[in-house]
């Protein structure tokens, strides 16, 4: 990932029809490789909402997803020791699955207006 590429993600110069998951997922791994977890959130957020505001849908972001998400791939960084994007995913295609939190959360605290709004750790399966 560039200094070019990350910075037209934050400065929302990014089409959404060129933002599919797999881009979000290789975004986060590459905001990773710059920053620390606290600061890519940050810069992440940034850059996502004005992807769904470009697309004319701001109601899109979600917070919960993009903390969780960004966390999960930030440990997988640090656990996998992969040395570049393409060994990364090939040892975590999971990532790839839009519905790989539904492992942590249920469907419907994801759904909520809560998780959309603010992040949520996951509810105690059962509750």
């Amino acid at each position: 990932m560039t200094a070019d590429q990350l910075l037209s993600f934050e400065e929302g110069r990014i089409e959404p029809a060129d933002f599919p998951h797999r881009e979000h997922v290789r975004f986060a791994y590459g905001i990773l490789a710059h920053y620390s977890l606290g600061e890519a959130l940050v810069r992440f957020r940034i850059g996502l909402q004005h992807i769904a505001r470009k697309a004319g849908k701001p109601q899109l972001y979600h917070e919960t997803i993009t903390v969780a998400f960004l966390a999960l791939i930030g440990e997988r960084r640090a656990s996998t020791h992969a040395p570049n994007w393409d060994e990364f995913i090939a040892a975590n295609a999971d990532l790839l699955d839009k519905n790989v939190l539904l492992r942590w959360y249920s469907k419907e605290q994801l759904e909520s207006d809560l998780a959309r709004r603010t992040f949520c750790l996951p509810a105690p399966r059962g509750k």
